[in-house]
């Protein structure tokens, strides 16, 4: 196991960001640690990474302590925090080398700036660097650590849609290889694209935990979105069923995920001179059941 959090508590003070929380990550795994701001997402990669002790419960990353064995740990694991950030005048190239030459990696650095999209802008200073560039050199720097673990808080906020592509496939890769990766992220189509698991928090608690596909299985519902304002009552009167319209051109019907049911849908729809823009069968949008499980504090 690469990482295992056993009933895990840290305090600020009289607050508690994480709460009796448990976690396991294997080798060549994706998790995904979803919640709200202020669930203790951060905290716990924190603890993880041996900047923080744990109050109570135990921490072990690649079957060492965090905080008492954290030089021995510094060569097998990357690290890209929520933040980072770099002397100003250094330029990205410069930065990609130095950190691969702390690592003894120089080797590794055409593979790290081409992977990461910064080949072309190597000569270019951080301070001048997109939002979506610095975040994708904080990538190349936790490329340029251990193959073992990747710790990734928030890898492609502030980044385009062909930067996120690029990162998610270096992710992938890396578990791929054998790699656990741990990341926390607000992309819910992010996560359906490259996690194998995740791990739902809130108020520093575990509220879920599973494959997407479990965290989303709704055998008896079915979503679709189409035309605002369809006499949904006619459709359940069709289908003997409740259809409900909980946010405008968003229909949810509580029925068997069945292909007859589809059927009656799209007819229905058809009737009415429209069609479904997307339907999910048997499932809920992944965005709605971390909602759903933080939706309340404690």
């Amino acid at each position: 196991m690469a990482i295992v959090v056993d009933g895990v508590v840290v305090n600020y003070g009289s607050f508690t960001a994480i709460d009796d929380l448990s976690l396991r990550v294997e080798p060549g795994q994706v998790v995904a640690l979803l919640g709200p701001n202020g669930a203790g997402k951060t905290t716990l990669l924190e603890t993880i990474e041996g900047y923080r002790s744990p109050d109570r419960g135990s921490v072990r990353v690649l079957g060492l302590d965090p905080v008492a064995d954290r030089h021995a740990l510094a060569p097998r694991w990357g690290v890209m925090p929520q933040r980072g950030g770099f002397p100003m005048g250094l330029t990205v190239g410069e930065a990609v080398r130095l950190f691969a030459g702390l690592g003894n990696v120089m080797d590794r650095v055409p593979e790290v700036l081409d992977a990461t999209g910064l080949a072309t802008i190597t000569g270019r200073r951080w301070r001048t660097c997109s939002g979506g560039e610095q975040q994708r050199l904080s990538l190349a720097i936790a490329l340029c650590g251990g193959t073992e673990l990747l710790l990734l808080d928030e890898p492609t906020a502030a980044v385009d849609a062909e930067g996120r592509a690029r990162i998610l496939e270096l992710v992938r890769r890396r578990a791929d290889a054998g790699a656990a990766v741990l990341v926390t992220t607000h992309r819910f189509d992010d996560v359906e694209r490259v996690a194998d698991r995740a791990v739902i928090i809130a108020a520093g608690r575990s509220r879920a935990t599973g494959t997407i596909d479990e965290l989303t299985a709704a055998p008896d519902r079915i979503e679709f979105r189409s035309a605002a304002g369809l006499p949904v009552a006619d459709l359940g009167r069709r289908l003997g069923a409740t259809v409900d319209e909980p946010r405008p051109g968003s229909y949810v019907v509580d029925a068997s995920a069945s292909t007859e049911v589809v059927s009656v849908i799209n007819g229905w729809l058809a009737d009415h001179s429209t069609l479904a823009e997307s339907m999910l069968v048997g499932r809920r949008p992944l965005e709605d059941v971390v909602l759903e499980l933080t939706g309340t504090d404690r």
